[in-house]
């Protein structure tokens, strides 16, 4: 086993008494060993992703399920940071309107979503750097809890990990020192442009987020934006067409032995023990998602055929794969027609059991397309389930 307490770097004494770590510049030295169950994993990862890709393509409208994916991503990466929100809370906000008393659970998890699709949009025009990461920094933190700690810009100050009332002195794990922290960053810029010719993508990736998880260069939304870096990775190298890859799903479920590793890393440079585990991660994610992707095509069809004699009804159908949280007032606006029509078209898909009711009110009811809403709650139940499983 390859690996020494200083091959990911080193704990220096600070000269206000504590320790935080220096990392070592990437690629790890000694080089990955790859092994036969390194090799295995991430040949099978690699095979992962490319059936997702492949799968997304047949979509008959795959931006729609970009969006709906996104902001599942965007509910569980900020539940991994504290937050309460949902899905169907952060649906429900978008079909009800926009409001000035956004629950900040809910503002949390939008700002995910409009960083993911600025970083993706900028991509286009300059390469994944320290600005861009600045930039989704910026766009992730505004105007919500920690939008204080300096949005958009790297720490100035020392930041420490560990439980509720920590200290420097006792903290969990110190990154490296302001002093340090461009240093550190710069050479993860250089990995991240000159690893792409001798460091397999998907290896590349789980140093990078490692790496970047080590440095903490933020004062609030680090994790956030580690996670981010992996599907704008992959989609910066055409590995994904679409951001159809997120791991909060299986990290969330195996949260112990995702910071475990990282531990593992910073304290006995076990590099090679955290890329199995993410490259499980990678595979089991793909394979998910890729279920979703085949499961929503037949769901598509099948309800579509059942509708056929119906332009409004599949007008209807049509949106709720973006939006599957809708009123009978904006049933009326997407379809084109009256009122009680819209109401009336409602009850008859409630009546399928394809459209559930979910605020128990008489006036301004809300209606979620809950066979679609279920493909997306079972990914994270089987992904909990797996990580309770020995």
């Amino acid at each position: 086993m390859t690996g020494s307490p200083q091959r990911a770097g080193r704990y220096v004494q600070q000269t206000t008494g504590y320790k935080a770590f220096i990392p070592e510049a990437l690629p790890p030295q000694p080089d990955i060993e790859f092994d036969g169950e390194l090799r295995t994993l991430l040949s099978q990862a690699d095979r992962d992703i490319a059936r997702l890709d492949a799968i997304a393509a047949l979509l008959p409208n795959p931006d729609l399920f970009v969006a709906i994916y996104v902001r599942h991503e965007a509910v569980l990466s900020s539940q991994i940071e504290g937050t309460q929100s949902t899905l169907e809370d952060v649906l429900a906000f978008e079909a009800q309107g926009t409001s000035n008393d956004t629950p900040k659970d809910v503002e949390e998890v939008i700002n995910y979503v409009r960083a993911m699709n600025h970083g993706l949009r900028r991509l286009n025009e300059l390469p994944l750097s320290l600005r861009l990461v600045r930039e989704i920094h910026g766009e992730l933190m505004h105007n919500v809890r920690g939008g204080e700690k300096t949005p958009g810009e790297f720490r100035t100050s020392q930041n420490w990990i560990g439980p509720a009332g920590s200290t420097l002195t006792n903290a969990s794990f110190v990154p490296p020192p302001p002093h340090e922290l461009m240093n550190a960053l710069g050479a993860l810029e250089k990995f991240l442009h000159e690893g792409k010719t001798n460091t397999p993508l998907l290896v590349r990736c789980g140093l990078a987020h490692a790496q970047f998880e080590t440095i903490h260069p933020f004062l609030d939304g680090n994790g956030r934006v580690g996670r981010l870096l992996i599907t704008l990775i992959l989609c910066e190298e055409q590995a994904l067409s679409r951001p159809l890859l997120y791991l909060s799903v299986f990290l969330k479920a195996h949260r112990i032995e995702y910071y475990d590793r990282l531990t593992a890393i910073r304290n006995y440079g076990h590099w090679e023990q955290w890329l199995k585990f993410f490259l499980r991660g990678v595979s089991q994610t793909a394979r998910a998602a890729t279920r979703t992707a085949t499961d929503i095509v037949n769901l598509r069809e099948a309800h579509r055929s059942a509708v056929m004699k119906s332009p409004k009804a599949l007008k209807l159908l049509d949106s709720l794969f973006q939006q599957p949280l809708v009123s009978p007032n904006r049933i009326a606006e997407i379809v084109g027609c009256t009122h009680p029509t819209a109401v009336k078209l409602a009850r008859d898909l409630e009546g399928r059991g394809w459209l559930q009711e979910i605020t128990g009110f008489e006036r301004n009811r809300l209606y979620r397309y809950q066979p679609y809403m279920a493909l997306f709650h079972r990914e994270t139940v089987e992904a909990t389930f797996a990580a309770q499983t020995p």
